[in-house]
């Protein structure tokens, strides 16, 4: 007798299918479901991902209670050797900050020790983030672990950091101009990098036209614009290997990618939105707020020093030289080798763009010659591209005439 609830419809269907295909239906259901959530996972836990950005963004809100009144008296470098073994090159960049700030703890963090460091203080000796931990354990870029060891030193122990290649041209106690602001009420020093904003739009430049200076800054212990910004990392990373389909220890970047995920830009982003997230946002602050700064600026703790100040002689953003009274350390780039092992946009007929150091003229005809060549046949680049080596040689030898 069919029960009175056994629809029409559900009786056909079940006659129509054989018993096997029925039983086996629910197994068939669920490996489809199963499927569905590992190929769509990232989609999938999007609102799991979206809550713990609101609780990280309301964690970064808390209001500051510093830890320590003033930013310790401390200099941070990292290197691949102690300063014992270091080459004389080094030592003598090296030995300006300790002449200069005799009452300061000086330390350098090697490859070998840098490890252990960043498990005793991010273990459960520490912080108690495991995470972390295996975070810089599994990277495997030589900049990505220098970028982050940096934060994660400055946001354990607060002080001065500084790359193994910057001279030190004025005591530290120089850094904060003390007739405009009080040492407690500064919890952080960066200076400006790159400030040619003209560039935002363009294709290559855009993304590195705006940034503050990362192989100087100092900073008050456990601020939360750094742990902010070493969280900002650890998600970026992840997302990259992701993207690319490998583990996050066979992770390969370009020279764009390690500006904008660890970088300076990276540094930029995160100060920038700290600053908005502190001053809660009653007047957005932007890239503008420090566009052609000339005296420092405070903000929300953090004190903004011009261009001049941690990077002078660059021969852009009007950064001055290293002679003026404002320029308190000096960029020597001997170590920062690591462009060369990370790819630019490099064409194959007029080079990187980069090479004009942000000159109007030159990135302006860059931009007119690459469009220009997009419009050419293909056999039109390929010989101009085999004559390329002899152009270049008749212009050595234009050029050593000249000179001679």
């Amino acid at each position: 007798m069919k029960s009175p609830l056994q629809s029409p419809i559900s009786s056909h269907f079940r006659g129509r299918l054989p018993t096997q295909v029925r039983r086996v239906l629910p197994i068939y259901l669920l490996l489809a479901i199963l499927i569905l959530l590992i190929t769509h996972t990232h989609f999938l836990t999007a609102p799991i991902r979206y809550a713990s950005h609101y609780k990280r963004e309301r964690r970064y809100q808390t209001p500051l209670i510093p830890i320590e009144p003033v930013i310790p008296r401390k200099i941070w470098q990292t290197w691949k050797t102690g300063p014992l073994t270091m080459d004389a090159r080094d030592v003598d960049v090296a030995k300006t900050w300790v002449s200069k700030n005799p009452d300061y703890r000086y330390e350098v963090l090697t490859d070998a020790n840098a490890e252990a460091y960043v498990s005793w203080h991010y273990g459960v000796h520490g912080f108690n983030r495991p995470d972390i931990v295996q975070l810089y354990k599994e990277l495997n870029i030589t900049i990505v672990k220098a970028d982050l060891l940096r934060y994660l030193v400055i946001y354990a122990e607060g002080g001065v950091y500084a790359d193994i290649d910057v001279e030190c041209l004025r005591p530290v106690n120089r850094f904060i101009p003390t007739e405009r602001y009080r040492e407690e009420d500064v919890d952080m020093i960066i200076g400006i990098e790159i400030d040619e904003p003209e560039y935002r739009e363009h294709p290559v430049l855009g993304g590195k036209c705006m940034s503050f200076c990362q192989w100087t800054f100092a900073a008050k212990p456990q601020l939360p614009v750094l742990l902010r910004l070493i969280e900002n990392i650890q998600e970026w990373v992840h997302d990259m290997a992701r993207r690319k389909g490998v583990k996050l220890s066979e992770l390969e970047l370009d020279f764009n990618e390690v500006i904008s995920g660890t970088g300076p830009s990276a540094f930029t982003q995160a100060v920038l939105d700290q600053m908005n997230a502190q001053t809660r946002g009653r007047s957005k602050i932007e890239w503008e707020d420090f566009h052609g700064l000339v005296e420092s600026k405070l903000v929300a703790g953090i004190l903004v020093l011009n261009v001049e100040a941690f990077a002078a002689g660059q021969g852009h953003s009007d950064s001055g030289n290293h002679d003026s009274r404002g320029a308190l350390i000096k960029h020597h780039y001997h170590a920062s080798g690591w462009p060369s092992r990370h790819h630019r946009v490099n064409h194959p007929m007029y080079g990187e763009v980069e090479k004009c150091n942000w000159k109007r003229e030159c990135v302006d005809q860059w931009d007119k010659n690459v469009a220009e060549w997009e419009q050419l046949p293909k056999e039109e680049q390929e010989r101009r591209l085999n004559e390329r080596p002899l152009l270049e040689k008749a212009e050595k030898v234009k050029k050593y005439g000249e000179a001679t």
